[in-house]
């Protein structure tokens, strides 16, 4: 894995630009990731994935974010900085391993969804379908007393309880912020979604970044490959130089 210089961090941001989330958090590993097939990066698990793009963010934006909320109490709005190091868990990468879980006399096998699993949740219509759907990829097997039964026969509890027990397995797939608010002292957690946060983070650079080779090209004559190749320093200190 490798960090992404300013010209390929822009040329995924293009690709990328009219794709749903979960393929934007792949073409983002295949770039940092070329030693690796695109297949294999899709089956990572979700939090080994999202572990990745953790590490790939600190190297493209630094090691704390800042964001924003609003409080649910009382809707006060909430600004917060991160450490990145705080949102990681020591997990080893997973791919395809298989868990069992004992549950109300129920036995099941399953694998851990990976980034595949929920874009083909994704199409299915309504929250509740998709997570059926989900279920069904991953569940390899399930038995009652011995039995092998099918997925439309595990009940409510033995699916919660294997829902649960992925998230146990893969805690990083579900990163939530633990916030507070200054104004009513209200304590939540928020779901950090680390795909979403970076890319929406990428879309603000290409667009400053875009502008700046505008202008540097207009002042100078220079090619985008060449003003990308430059560091940002350079860049502001030329940009300075235009009256910018």
């Amino acid at each position: 894995m490798r960090a992404l210089p300013a010209s390929e961090l822009l040329e995924v941001w293009e690709q990328g630009y009219s794709q749903p989330p979960h393929h934007r958090a792949l073409l983002l590993l295949a770039a940092a990731c070329p030693e690796e097939p695109s297949e294999a990066l899709a089956k990572l698990s979700i939090g080994s994935r999202d572990a990745r793009l953790l590490t790939l963010r600190e190297w493209t934006f630094g090691s704390e974010f800042a964001g924003f909320t609003h409080c649910p109490a009382c809707g006060e709005k909430l600004e917060f900085t991160v450490c990145l190091a705080d949102l990681r868990f020591c997990t080893s990468e997973l791919r395809d391993e298989m868990f069992h879980l004992v549950s109300d006399d129920y036995q099941v096998d399953y694998r851990l969804p990976c980034t595949l699993d929920l874009i083909e949740a994704g199409s299915a219509a309504g929250t509740q379908h998709g997570r059926l759907m989900l279920l069904q990829r991953c569940i390899r097997s399930a038995q009652y007393q011995d039995q092998k039964v099918s997925m439309d026969q595990l009940p409510d509890t033995v699916l919660e309880a294997v829902t649960v027990h992925m998230a146990d397995q893969d805690p990083q797939a579900d990163t939530r912020l633990s916030l507070s608010c200054p104004g009513c002292n209200h304590r939540w957690e928020a779901l950090f979604d680390i795909v979403s946060f970076f890319w929406n983070e990428i879309q603000a650079w290409a667009v400053r970044i875009i502008t700046e080779v505008h202008l540097l090209a207009s002042a100078y004559g220079w090619c985008e490959a060449d003003i990308l190749s430059m560091s940002s320093l350079r860049r502001h200190m030329y940009l300075s130089k235009v009256g910018i």
